[in-house]
C-alpha cells in the first residue's frame, strides 16, 4: 500500500471529524477559553513525569485540535503543532488564537515533519494519545523523531496501549478478549465506523481508516535504533476516555477510566521518555 492510499482515507476521515471535535465538550474548548490556566487532561495527568518546559522549543506531532499543543505552551514552552489534516490545524490556529497563545501550526504528514521543520532545532518532542495507530512503520517515525530532535532533547510520548488496542469487545459473559494484531504488521487493520469518539449528532460521510499497532518492543527497538534511550515507561491502567463502555469506570484521575472489574488484568495506556544523545 502507497502512502497516497491510506493518506487519502485517514485524511479525509480526520477533515471530516475536526470540527465536530471542537464543538464537542470533550475537548472543552469553552474551557480552554474561559481559563488561561485549564489543561488538556492529557497534560495534566503527566504533569509529574513532563517536569518543567519553561523555555524549551518543542513539536508535537499529530496534534490534531492543539488542544494539548497549547496546554504545553501554558507551562511555557515554545510550541508548534503539527497534523496532516487541514481542517484540524484550521481548529488549531483559531483555538490558540482565542487563548492568546503564541503557537505555530504547520499542515504536513508526520513522515515529512523533518523536510518541514529545522532538523535538530527541538528540545521536546511531544506526541499524545491516538497517534501512532495512523502510522504504518513506528522505525520510520523514530528516525523523524531522531531527526527533529537537538542532542540531549527528549521525546514524550503518551498513547494508548498496544494490548488495549488488540482488545475486541467485550463479551456478553463479560471477558475481554484479544481479537487485533499486537504487532506492527505490514498490512493495515482497515475500520469502517460511522461514529467517532466524542459527543456529537454528526453524520460522517468519511467513515474507513486504516490503522496500525505497535507493540511495546518494536516502539522500543525503532527508538534505540533511531539513536535515542529510552529513560522512563510507565504501563497505566486508565485511559482519557472510555474505551470499553459500561465495563469501565472512572479512574482517580480527572476524565480517566480503567476496567471496571480488576484494572490490573490490563493496561490502557502507557507514558514513554527517551533523550537523543
Amino acid at each position: 500500500m502507497s502512502d497516497s492510499d491510506y493518506l487519502r482515507f485517514n485524511r479525509a476521515q480526520w477533515d471530516e471529524r475536526a470540527p465536530a471535535h471542537a464543538a464537542s465538550p470533550d475537548y472543552a474548548l469553552d474551557r480552554f477559553r474561559e481559563d488561561p490556566a485549564y489543561l488538556s487532561d492529557v497534560v495534566r495527568f503527566d504533569l509529574p513525569r513532563l517536569g518543567s518546559v519553561a523555555g524549551l522549543r518543542g513539536v508535537h506531532l499529530q496534534c490534531h485540535i492543539g488542544t494539548d499543543t497549547v496546554s504545553l505552551a501554558r507551562l511555557g514552552a515554545r510550541m508548534t503543532g503539527l497534523d496532516f489534516s487541514a481542517a484540524s490545524v484550521a481548529q488549531a490556529r483559531e483555538l490558540a488564537a482565542a487563548c492568546g497563545a503564541d503557537v505555530e501550526f504547520v499542515e504536513s504528514d508526520v513522515y515529512a515533519a523533518a523536510d518541514v521543520l529545522p532538523e535538530g532545532a527541538f528540545d521536546l518532542v511531544f506526541t499524545g494519545i491516538g497517534a501512532l495507530c495512523w502510522i504504518p512503520s513506528v522505525a520510520r517515525w523514530a528516525d523523524v523523531v531522531a531527526r527533529l530532535l537537538a542532542p540531549g532533547g527528549r521525546l514524550f510520548l503518551r498513547e494508548g496501549h498496544p494490548m488495549l488496542w488488540a482488545l475486541g469487545d467485550p463479551r456478553p459473559d463479560g471477558l475481554v478478549t484479544v481479537e487485533h494484531p499486537y504487532v506492527e504488521r505490514a498490512e493495515p487493520t482497515v475500520w469502517d465506523e460511522p461514529g467517532t469518539y466524542v459527543e456529537t449528532d454528526h453524520e460522517f460521510e468519511h467513515t474507513v481508516t486504516h490503522e496500525w499497532n505497535h507493540g511495546l518492543g518494536q516502539i522500543f527497538t525503532a527508538l534505540t535504533a533511531a539513536g535515542l534511550q529510552v529513560t522512563s515507561l510507565e504501563e497505566h491502567d486508565s485511559a482519557p476516555w472510555n474505551p470499553l463502555g459500561d465495563y469501565c469506570e472512572p479512574a482517580g484521575h480527572e476524565g480517566e477510566f480503567r476496567l471496571r472489574d480488576r484494572p490490573w488484568r490490563v493496561p490502557f495506556t502507557y507514558t514513554l521518555q527517551a533523550v537523543k544523545g
